[in-house]
């Protein structure tokens, strides 16, 4: 019994502790019940949100928009977003920043920086020495980063999809450009941290569309591989996708859909912006044409006028989209001067010209990088706004040689409703039918290291090594170990990108560092003194390339091992817990378990980059960590032979067994010893193998970023803090602004409001004219002192208007009460004296309420008609002017006293059970009298056919008579011998009795 109770023990801890776990994960989505995304294009943004009872819907801005431009109006005192931050951009452009998310991630010598100062010269760019970055210098006292400014438009965003939700939201998922490199995504995730967002996912555009096509088509999907073209030219930029949609078989959830990313192209200066800055360019000069030898300056010399240009060239080259010409006219463009020119379709395609030659660019990437054909491509389908441009579709119709181009997506909506979707997955709080994504690696990313070797007797040399991290076109998220074989002491190594030959000469340019960190690795040679008996069995560095495509590496450690012989040893109370927990989720350590078991390391060589040939067993060990779901094509390992020897089997699974967690060695030990016969104990102790030892020693790193440094944490809680102050200082000035707003609105309506009849009813004329006093005075010092004002004495102010005029509004809301209310009274007090006089009606027999009841009833009901008629009639007395005493108030407490007397006798008359009527005492027993009739008594009987109905029934037997009296009731004996006294009763009342008893 003891031995059953200490099995049981870790059996009930385990449960707490999976009790525990659960709990946990419900408080946590107590604060998750809402997810959002973020679509951030370069032009505008959409939002939208996932809670219960909303499934992925597009949030409205407060102009009632789905699409939101990305636009921050930047002043002293406040800010504008949105629509109208757009429209400041006329009125102060230099304030007025947009397109700023080409300056993430990007160095003060970036050929963006130089491309977006030439594309908007009213901003002044300034220099931060310490990142070699640029801010917006918006006055001496006002500079912003654009990671900053981002952070902003992520708070409003948040704002935005909390109105719409009426809950806060936290956790989202943000779009961002495929091409996006390692610095500029990091760049992102510093703007979310800023917004206070926890981000979920970095998701590229590209795939949360992709995600979103394939979410609304699960049906179409199959095991038959289905690629799709996805063509998506934007505001700033253009990337050509190709997606493989086809069903695999996950470990977790069975068949389910996949989308893998096969091939990327991209171009990251064509898109709609290029082509709106040539039409303004062109308009410019057309106006400068036109007052040429008035002696006016340059057009391009005024921002506000070029910011005009820009809006009317974004309204023109939408509506060239569906028609052969259109006039562009601006009023009052410079100088109070019109401007009018027709442009036409034909005159817009010449002037973008080259633009339309790129088109064509991304597919041959996209099919290049994914190693196919356009034949093997199905569909191609549009995405993004500047893709309505016909001549777009007419270039690129050519180039992939389809029939049509599909437009059977929302081309400006479908990137945020994938979005949402992965945030949904992602999130605690929901459960979504499984789609499993599997995102490509767009920039390969290697490990170089420098080693010295010996060639000759006598003569070394340094070697460079490169190890690749992560491919081209690889599948992420996922984890790698590389390993350093050769290393005793501390050593550096260096993380950069690979291969980068797929980019053009000006996109290398662009693209900036590709060197992103030095490793610095200290403490290795103290890790072998420590262990000096130990066999090293290398220097493992785990990186992580997560959902967002960020890398990172986790931790760096030395590994050593050693065979200790394996002495029977009883398993501690935590190991057993460990081993109950492990069954209660998957039972014991079955082959199958072992082979799916995600955290197993699989061993991966990669082939050394080109141009390094190393000496064998110099290579650095590279192992990836299996993450994310993949198809299951590989057969299973092979069995080994049950009989061989020892050092055979040590050697074949010490490769295995490398990486495995020691909690699993046990039990593997123990399979793989339950497969053969038990062989005898002295050939047991013969044959027992040595156990093997495993000693992880951490290794301190120091990293040292090389591509763009990220902000420091004091300087990263210093940029949070500022954009918390501006967002509560935009609260107080909403705040302000509504209590100027009610002051003003309470002044004119009570201005109004005196000359009305109902008004002056009510008041003398020297109190209107004292009203009307304070009102103009609190007018003029609205106009002359209100801008000045603070929240506090505008309400202040509010509130002694208010106090002023409490008499007169009260006179006039009692008057406007008194026909409904009274009416109301009299109609209760004729239903309670109906009710009364209808229970004083009920016979004394029947009567359910008492004397007491009825007597309060009818006391209360006296006592409110006469309170009713002399309040009444006090009030017809008093002058209007005066404080009413038949108030609406006494009349509501009238009538709830009223109907809580009648709603009392009511429930008593509902609940109340009726009296039993008195029965018979002399009846003894409910059986008819003897003399009863025949005919009242017995049922009718139908004749059969043929039988006249006055026939009389067959009598039974006297024996069935008497059983059948002695079944009804018992006979009565009298003396020994004695007959039972026989009555006579009809045939008809025997066979009652009977058909009674059944």
């Amino acid at each position: 019994m003891a031995a059953t109770v200490r099995r049981q023990r870790p059996r009930r801890l385990a449960c707490w502790a999976l009790m525990a776990v659960l709990l946990a994960d419900l408080l946590a989505l107590s604060d998750t019940l809402a997810v959002m995304s973020v679509d951030l294009g370069s032009e505008s943004m959409k939002v939208a949100i996932v809670k219960p009872g909303v499934p992925m819907e597009i949030v409205l801005n407060k102009e009632s928009r789905r699409k939101t431009p990305v636009t921050v109006t930047l002043k002293e005192n406040e800010r504008f977003f949105g629509d109208s931050a757009a429209s400041m951009a006329i009125k102060n452009p230099k304030a007025t920043l947009r397109y700023f998310q080409h300056l993430l991630g990007k160095q003060e010598g970036n050929p963006h920086v130089a491309l977006y100062r030439a594309r908007f010269p009213e901003h002044e760019l300034g220099f931060d020495p310490q990142r070699q970055t640029v801010h917006f210098q918006i006055s001496p006292q006002l500079q912003f980063s654009p990671e900053e400014v981002l952070g902003m438009v992520l708070n409003y965003s948040r704002s935005l999809a909390e109105d719409f939700a009426e809950q806060p939201i936290k956790d989202a998922v943000i779009t961002v450009p495929a091409f996006f490199n390692q610095a500029e995504r990091r760049a992102v995730l510093q703007a979310a941290r800023m917004a206070g967002l926890k981000v979920l996912q970095l998701i590229n555009d590209n795939t949360a569309t992709a995600l979103s096509y394939g979410v609304f088509r699960r049906k179409d999907i199959n095991t038959t591989a289905q690629n799709v073209m996805f063509y998506d030219m934007g505001s700033g930029s253009t990337v050509c996708t190709i997606v493989t949609y086809q069903t695999v078989k996950t470990k977790e959830a069975g068949m389910q859909p996949q989308l893998q990313i096969r091939g990327v192209g991209f171009d990251r200066t064509l898109g709609g912006l290029e082509m709106e800055l040539r039409l303004r360019e062109h308009l410019a000069r057309l106006f400068n044409k036109q007052r040429k030898g008035q002696g006016a300056k340059d057009v391009r010399e005024n921002p506000r006028a070029m910011a005009k240009l820009l809006r009317e060239a974004n309204r023109l080259k939408t509506v060239l989209s569906a028609n052969a010409d259109h006039m562009a006219q601006i009023e009052g463009l410079m100088d109070d001067v019109d401007f009018k020119a027709k442009v036409t379709r034909a005159e817009f395609e010449e002037l973008c010209a080259d633009l339309f030659e790129r088109v064509p660019g991304p597919v041959q990437q996209a099919l290049h990088s994914a190693e196919m054909n356009l034949d093997e491509v199905e569909q191609v389908i549009l995405v993004g706004g500047a893709t309505r441009v016909p001549k777009v579709q007419e270039v690129l119709l050519k180039a992939v040689g389809k029939e049509e181009l599909g437009k059977n997506i929302n081309a400006d909506e479908a990137a945020a409703m994938g979005a949402v979707y992965q945030a949904a997955a992602l999130s605690k709080a929901f459960k979504v039918k499984p789609f499993v994504v599997r995102d490509a690696v767009i920039y390969p990313i290697l490990v170089e290291f420098t080693r010295e070797v010996e060639e000759e007797p006598g003569v070394r040399s340094l070697k460079h090594n490169k190890r690749v991290l992560f491919s081209r076109m690889g599948p992420y998220p996922q984890r790698k170990v590389i390993t350093f074989n050769r290393y005793n002491h501390d050593f550096n190594f260096h993380i950069n990108y690979g291969d980068l030959g797929f980019l053009g000469p000006e996109d290398l340019r662009v693209f900036g560092s590709q060197n992103l960190t030095t490793v610095k690795l200290k403490g290795v040679g103290e890790s072998f003194k420590k262990y000096p008996d130990y066999e090293s069995k290398g220097i493992k560095a785990h990186f992580n390339l997560d959902e967002s495509g960020v890398l990172s590496l986790i931790r760096v450690e030395s590994v050593f091992e050693t065979l200790v012989e394996d002495s029977p040893e009883e398993e501690s109370t935590l190991t057993k817990l460990g081993n109950t927990i492990s069954s209660l989720f998957g039972g014991g350590t079955t082959p199958d378990t072992k082979e799916n078991g995600t955290d197993t390391v699989q061993e991966e060589e990669e082939s050394p980059a080109e141009g390094s040939k190393d000496e064998p067993g110099e290579q650095a060990e590279l192992k990836e960590e299996a993450e994310a779901p993949v198809e299951d094509t590989s057969p299973p390992p092979p069995t080994e032979p049950k009989e061989a020897a020892v050092p055979e089997e040590e050697k074949a699974t010490e490769k295995e067994n490398e990486e495995k967690p020691e909690a699993q060695k046990p039990s593997e030990k123990k399979e793989a010893g339950s497969e053969a016969a038990p062989p005898a104990p002295e050939e047991e102790k013969k044959q027992k193998p040595a156990r093997k030892q495993r000693m992880v020693e951490e290794i301190g790193v120091e990293l040292v970023v090389l591509d763009l440094p990220d902000l420091p944490e004091d300087e990263l809680a210093h940029s949070v803090q500022k954009l918390q102050d501006l967002t509560s200082r935009d609260l107080e000035k909403q705040e302000r602004e509504k209590a100027a707003n009610s002051l003003e609105a309470f002044i004119f309506e009570t201005q109004d409001k005196l000359y009305q009849p109902e008004y002056q009813e009510v008041s003398t004329e020297e109190q209107r004219e004292e009203i009307s006093g304070k009102l103009g005075a609190a007018s003029a010092w609205l106009e002359d002192e209100g801008f000045g004002a603070t929240t506090v004495m505008l309400k202040e102010k509010l509130t002694e208007l208010r106090k002023l005029c409490h008499g007169l509004f009260f006179r006039v809301e009692e008057r406007k009460k008194w026909p409904e209310r009274l009416a109301a009274l009299d109609n209760l007090l004729n239903h309670s004296s109906m009710f009364l006089k209808g229970a004083r009606l009920i016979p004394e027999m029947e009567q359910i309420f008492t004397e007491v009841e009825m007597t309060t009833l009818e006391k209360v009901i006296n006592e409110t008609w006469a309170w009713k008629n002399a309040t009444v009639a006090e009030q017809a007395k008093l002058p209007a002017t005066e404080k009413p005493v038949l108030l609406s108030k006494d009349i509501e407490a009238k009538m709830m006293a009223l109907d809580r007397e009648v709603q009392y006798l009511l429930n008593k008359a509902k609940f109340t059970k009726p009296r039993p009527r008195p029965k018979d005492k002399n009846a003894t027993r409910a059986e008819p009298p003897l003399n009863a009739s025949a005919s009242d008594q017995a049922e009718k009987v139908i004749p059969p056919p043929g039988q006249p109905e006055d026939a009389k029934p067959i009598s039974e037997p006297e024996k069935e008579t008497g059983s059948e009296q002695a079944d009804t009731e018992p006979l009565e004996l009298e003396g020994p011998g004695a007959e039972p006294e026989q009555k006579e009763q009809p045939t008809g009342q025997k066979r009652t009795l009977k058909n009674d008893e059944l």
